[in-house]
């Protein structure tokens, strides 16, 4: 596996745009889902792929609330789906298999960051639940329209803040311990190894997983569930924002637009430079290097983004080990 995290010198850097990256891509005929594809990077990222000439479906907790976004936008539908909710994955996954389309691009982008300790029904932690499990139970539904197109591809969108930690084997729900970022990071670490062995069971079928850090962008809904001052603070403190409160651009250092945020996503999506290729993580529409150590914080928040991967995030007995773990947890 990590041989494979090697640039493959794409010619896209990290200023470029979702619309850079998908510029002469025709993607008629061609069928998407965008979990939280209404707002933030989901936003751009639907933007982007129906205007190159996607169909794309978006899973929304809300689709009352999604649907101004999304009003003016070609080919695109909205399907309530709540990644807390089991039943809710299932019903969505449903009504997209009983449409008889195939899949051929998932993306799997909605999620949660930081705040106080939340349970879902069944006692799992909500940043795990949400950003890996629900995920994990979405695809796994989906698989019939994967593989249906015979060629798909499934996109994690992680974070850098996979270096700050690896997974809790022992105790993945936080029943003693709870950091809210050191939690995120684990189900950022889970979207990296879900993608590694999604590819290594699937990609002989020719469906093809990957994982992405989008960069750091202000003004997603990522922080949702911390109150306002404490994401005021956290921008602050990264450096992503200044004293007035607006945004630092300076895609070089991983502060992007969400028009470059969502560049690396659609590239995963599409470009034909990764065809033949999966089971790698992604920074600024290129694979990325391979990194050994693990970073780490006194307080547990995201660091300063790297270019590279944890080597923990693509360990393949790991992410094999995740797998069946999560199996078991939809089973409980």
């Amino acid at each position: 596996m990590t041989q494979k995290q090697q640039p493959i010198g794409t010619g896209f850097t990290a200023a470029s745009t979702a619309d850079d990256v998908l510029s002469g891509i025709d993607l008629s005929g061609t069928n998407v889902i965008v979990t939280g594809g209404h707002v933030g990077l989901g936003l751009e990222t639907t933007r982007a792929l129906s205007k190159a000439g996607a169909s794309v479906v978006v899973g929304s907790r809300a689709p009352d609330r999604a649907a101004p976004p999304l009003a003016g936008i070609e080919r695109v539908e909205i399907s309530r789906l709540d990644l807390l909710d089991p039943m809710s994955i299932d019903a969505f996954a449903a009504r997209y298999l009983d449409s008889g389309r195939p899949l051929h691009i998932l993306i799997n982008g909605a999620g949660i960051m930081g705040g106080p300790l939340v349970r879902d029904a069944r006692g799992y932690e909500s940043q795990f639940a949400t950003n890996h499990l629900g995920h994990f139970q979405l695809t796994l539904q989906l698989l019939p329209a994967l593989r249906a197109a015979h060629s798909a591809r499934v996109v994690n969108v992680s974070s850098a803040a996979h270096h700050i930690g690896g997974i809790r084997w022992d105790d993945p729900h936080f029943t003693t311990g709870y950091r809210p970022f050191v939690a995120y990071a684990q189900s950022k670490t889970a979207n990296v190894l879900f993608a590694v062995e999604l590819d290594r069971r699937w990609g002989d079928a020719g469906i093809h997983g990957y994982a992405v850090h989008p960069g750091m962008v202000v003004g997603t809904s990522l922080g949702s569930s911390m109150p306002e001052d404490k994401v005021r603070a956290t921008n602050s403190a990264m450096g992503l924002i200044d004293e007035a409160g607006r945004p630092i651009i300076e895609p070089e250092h991983d502060k992007k637009t969400p028009q470059q945020g969502a560049s690396t996503i659609v590239f995963a999506a599409a470009s034909p430079l990764l065809t033949g290729i999966g089971g790698v993580y992604l920074k600024d529409n290129d694979i990325a290097r391979l990194r050994d150590s693990v970073a780490s914080t006194d307080s547990g928040a995201p660091e300063a983004a790297t270019s590279d991967v944890a080597a923990h995030a693509v360990d393949p007995q790991s992410a094999q080990k995740l797998w069946e773990l999560s199996e078991q947890l939809l089973k409980a």
